[in-house]
């Protein structure tokens, strides 16, 4: 078999990956990209085989899985080790303590906050045309992360300030590598004001959680995990914008959404599914030869999971190139991952998008674009530079 090999430096690979990698999906069930630092990665194209290689144990995260930025100081390294790249039985324990603070039930709890969070941003609108993407999207997940964290009113203006510079990835690398000690450092300070005076926030909730024979976190470990809500948790700006624009140009799917706004968490669903920013997972090493369809693939090798072409897979979606707000839970998308890795903060991330969405729509009924929104080329994020609109 000929395996389709996809340049992620490609204006076509980084302007439509939906339909680059959509075409190497209906060659071969895996694919190959040279990435600088990465070396070859492995891409497994298709719905089915890439929810079987995130489960699959053969299939390792290590440290190799990723690329530190340069410039981190010392001190801050230990808390950059975060969930994401444990396996095995350290993952098991530290997963086992997170996971009862991060269910949908207590995602549902923290609803009306986000709803306060919304309302605030789209109350400062300015008049006229205005930049949803600007205003509604990028400060929306670090003013939940700060509701989450228990962060103090007077602290979360520097707070916005650092999550606007983690959003802007490693590119920016100076402003990246700078807010990395002040959010350890106010990570510190958020878990010790935590444990002098306990809240009703995530850390918290952390402080008192336990597993068996009493195991419990270690201060390391909280800041990690706050580190970790601040490096992952900014999903939801790309995914409302790019939800936004999906439904702002699929005029009779949004006319669906306002005639029946109890099709909006289905809705939510389907649209991270169809535009989901994250287009690849993270790197895996397997642990011995694996072969993946006719394909084989050797030990130690780094394999990935393409999401935004298994999430258009016709193997397992029906018509899974539109756009469908009504559509039917089905084979279930990989936006979050699956398996062990799954996103810890998912249901998080989909209350923000659902309450964000929501209220854009609730608010202003004429809503519509003012020009053509500029997609950011990025080989690892879908995202658009801007989304004006006119309300």
């Amino acid at each position: 078999m000929t395996v389709p090999e996809i340049d992620p430096a490609d204006p076509g690979v980084l302007l439509d990956p939906f339909t680059a990698y959509g075409a190497a999906r209906e060659d071969s069930p895996v694919a190959r990209m040279p990435v600088p630092g990465l070396g070859s990665l492995w891409i497994v194209t298709r719905h089915g085989d890439a929810r079987a290689m995130l489960t699959d144990p053969r299939f390792a995260m290590d440290a190799k899985s990723y690329l530190r930025p340069p410039g981190i100081p010392e001190h801050c390294l230990r808390y950059m080790r975060t969930m994401s790249e444990l396996d095995g039985p350290e993952h098991t324990r530290l997963r086992r303590l997170a996971s009862p603070a991060f269910t949908a039930r207590r995602a549902d709890a923290f609803r009306p906050r986000f709803e306060r969070i919304v309302d605030g941003l789209l109350d400062a609108l300015p008049e006229g045309e205005v930049d949803l993407h600007a205003h509604l999207s990028r400060p929306l997940p670090m003013e939940a992360i700060c509701e989450l964290v228990g962060i103090p009113d007077a602290d979360r203006p520097r707070w916005r300030e650092l999550g606007a510079a983690v959003a802007a990835g490693y590119g920016d690398g100076t402003a990246f590598t700078k807010a990395v000690p002040e959010i350890v450092e106010g990570a510190r300070e958020a878990v010790a004001r935590c444990r002098a005076e306990p809240g009703d926030d995530l850390v918290s909730e952390l402080l008192r959680s336990r597993a068996g024979d009493d195991d419990r976190f270690t201060d390391t470990e909280l800041v990690t995990l706050v580190w970790h809500l601040v490096l992952a948790g900014q999903t939801p700006t790309n995914l409302v914008t790019n939800a936004l624009y999906a439904l702002l140009t699929h005029p009779d799917q949004l006319a669906a959404l306002r005639a029946d706004p109890d099709l909006l968490p289905g809705a939510v669903e389907e649209l991270t599914r169809w535009v989901g920013p994250q287009l690849l997972t993270t790197p895996r090493h397997t642990t011995e030869e694996v072969v993946i369809g006719d394909v084989v693939i050797g030990a130690g090798e780094a394999v990935t999971a393409a999401i935004v072409s298994a999430n258009r897979d016709p193997r397992a979606f029906d018509s899974p190139d539109e756009l469908d707000v009504t559509r039917a839970p089905g084979a279930g998308h990989l936006a979050y991952s699956h398996g062990p890795h799954f996103c810890l903060g998912a249901a998080f991330a989909r209350v923000q998008t659902e309450v964000a969405l929501g209220a854009v729509l609730r608010r202003f009924p004429d809503l519509a674009l003012v020009g053509e929104p500029r997609p950011i080329p990025d080989g690892g994020t879908w995202r658009l530079a801007s989304l004006v609109v006119t309300r």
